[in-house]
């Protein structure tokens, strides 16, 4: 699998700014677009960060390899130019946004194949209310194309999570995700919090499987009893403190030791987001093979090849083990780019659903959870998978599936066919 050069570069921004009068819906739009690049190939990465309770500011991060670069024809550099756009809803059921904030930016490269990630900001206008909905749309203006991402912000209270920002020590740019490999050391600026103290806490993290979608078992659940403690102190001046992240687990951090509020960064052990290696590839082969199939790979002298036999004897000639290869590890990594919790996405209840039976062709999204339906909505044939947000000191991303026992024969036809190197969904 592909990895990404990471090259960071700050863009300046021209601001056009202005109040919306789009009524696009945040509710009962199918918003089955957020968890996959979609048509437009553009990835589109956003968060929000409060330097106050009165300044936020939303970052956002664009790869170059999804942008269309052009030449004006003078031998002059090639060009991409982005519209960012952001949305202010009340809530999930707001049809008609109260702000939005339009912003355009423009990046240049004497070679458009070269592969970066530009990113930028937006100041979010300080008259948002403390809670509310954020739509983030980018739009490649060359290739007249768009993705987009919606956020749930609060700032409403003291040790809400997007108080605090996590960032590069060594160029101090944002970072977008909360989930690191043991070993590294992260910086954390939060200026709400300048010269105070902070209380730590190292929770384990469980290394279970969700049970598949029509059983009456659940998911993972993050413990609240912590496996150790401590204290960091926040830089008085440049509002920051370092965190060594030697060893798995969930850290998390909190303003007053009474208020359990706070952030939360996850430490993981495996490759994330990405599958390279045999140990990689072979745990979500647990989700379509038995246990005894599962031990003879996993106790293989060669992993890697007992994982190329397996979707050989699948799927019958080379070609076919490639592509459903290509198709059910893409999916792993997508699953852990947008479901991850305090365990990689492919081991949460949605990421479970993404890896056997695909995309799906609705998505409804609420405050409370979500509903995602394969096939035409009221179709007695269709497919509807409910997902209900379970309550977390450590993430809003914890959404677990309400089972059914009416999904098992859907549940093995879908196994089924990846045994058989079939995959109907992309």
């Amino acid at each position: 699998m592909k990895v990404p050069i990471l090259i960071a570069s700050l863009i300046s921004l021209l601001l056009l700014g202005g109040c919306g009068s789009s009524v696009s819906s945040v509710k009962r739009d199918n918003v089955a677009y957020l968890y996959g690049k979609g048509s437009s190939n553009l990835q589109l990465r956003a968060r929000v960060h409060h330097r106050d309770e009165s300044n936020t500011t939303l970052y956002f991060k664009l790869p170059t390899r999804d942008l269309l670069y052009k030449s004006d024809g003078s031998g002059g550099p090639f060009r991409a130019v982005v519209r960012m756009r952001y949305e202010i809803y009340a809530d999930w059921s707001a049809k008609t946004p109260l702000d939005s904030v339009s912003t355009v930016l423009q990046d240049k490269s004497e070679d458009p194949t070269e592969d970066r990630e530009l990113i930028g900001s937006m100041e979010v206008k300080a008259g948002a209310p403390r809670s509310y909905v954020l739509k983030v749309t980018a739009r490649d203006l060359n290739r007249d194309s768009q993705s987009s991402l919606v956020l749930q912000v609060s700032r409403d209270g003291e040790g809400i999570r997007q108080y605090f920002l996590p960032v590069d020590p060594n160029n101090g740019l944002p970072l977008f995700d909360d989930h690191h490999l043991a070993g590294k050391q992260l910086r954390i600026r939060c200026d709400a919090y300048k010269g105070r103290t902070l209380f730590g806490a190292r929770h384990a993290v469980e290394a279970s499987l969700p049970a598949p979608v029509f059983t009456s078992g659940g998911s993972p659940r993050a413990s609240d009893q912590a496996d150790s403690l401590f204290q960091v102190t926040v830089d008085p001046v440049e509002g920051t403190f370092d965190l060594d992240l030697g060893v798995p687990g969930i850290f998390h951090l909190q303003p007053s030791a009474a208020d359990p509020r706070g952030y939360s960064l996850f430490v993981l052990t495996e490759a994330y987001p990405y599958v390279g290696s045999g140990a990689d590839m072979i745990k979500p082969l647990r989700y379509i093979t038995s246990m005894q199939e599962f031990d003879r790979i996993a106790k293989a002298p060669d992993m890697r090849k007992g994982i190329e036999r397996f979707w050989l004897d699948a799927a019958g000639d080379r070609e076919r083990a490639r592509e459903a290869i290509r198709i059910f590890y893409g999916r792993v990594e997508n699953a852990n780019r947008h479901f991850t919790t305090h365990v990689e996405g492919w081991r949460t209840d949605r990421g479970l659903v993404h890896i056997i039976f695909g995309n799906p062709n609705t998505i409804y999204r609420t405050d409370q959870g979500e509903t995602w339906i394969f096939g035409e909505e009221n179709n007695l044939m269709s497919l509807t998978f409910n997902f209900t947000r379970r309550k977390s000191t450590f993430t809003d991303n914890d959404l677990v599936l309400q089972r059914d026992p009416l999904l098992k024969g859907a549940w093995y036809r879908n196994v089924e066919s990846w045994r058989n190197g079939r995959v109907y969904q992309n």
